[in-house]
């Protein structure tokens, strides 16, 4: 039960009641896209694909991402982060994502890192909670 009582509501504190973000505060993919390539490139640049580390890398991939989308201080948003790495041996990969969202409120960064070694693919969802 809330405690607000809705007959008690000014008019201007109903006015300030936003049900979509404006612009400076809307997920941005190009900032979002930046956040994933430094993260990766870090974290990846120079190492071989070991499948016994590959679960850690993951985690610390996704959390660091999350934590730096976090910073960006984008109001009522949740953050979903998704990583994949696999081993390079000449054979391709496909991956596909289904979304039901608001086009106008929600959106993603995407980037794919690969070196001799290893392939790294990113996606990062920003989901407006209303």
């Amino acid at each position: 039960m809330s405690d607000v009582d809705p007959s008690n509501t000014t008019l201007s504190e109903l006015a300030l009641f936003q049900l979509r973000p404006n612009f400076r505060h809307k997920f941005k993919s190009s900032e979002v896209k930046e956040i994933i390539k430094e993260v990766v490139t870090n974290r990846l640049k120079g190492k071989d694909y070991q499948m016994e580390q590959v679960q850690q890398w993951i985690k610390d991939i996704c959390n660091e991402i999350r934590d730096k989308c976090m910073e960006l201080k984008y109001e009522r948003y949740k953050f979903i982060v998704n990583v994949m790495i696999g081993e390079q041996r000449g054979e391709g990969v496909k991956m596909g994502c289904r979304c039901f969202w608001d086009e106008d409120c929600d959106s993603y960064a995407t980037h794919t890192f690969m070196n001799h070694s290893l392939f790294c693919s990113v996606t990062a969802f920003g989901i407006y909670n209303y």
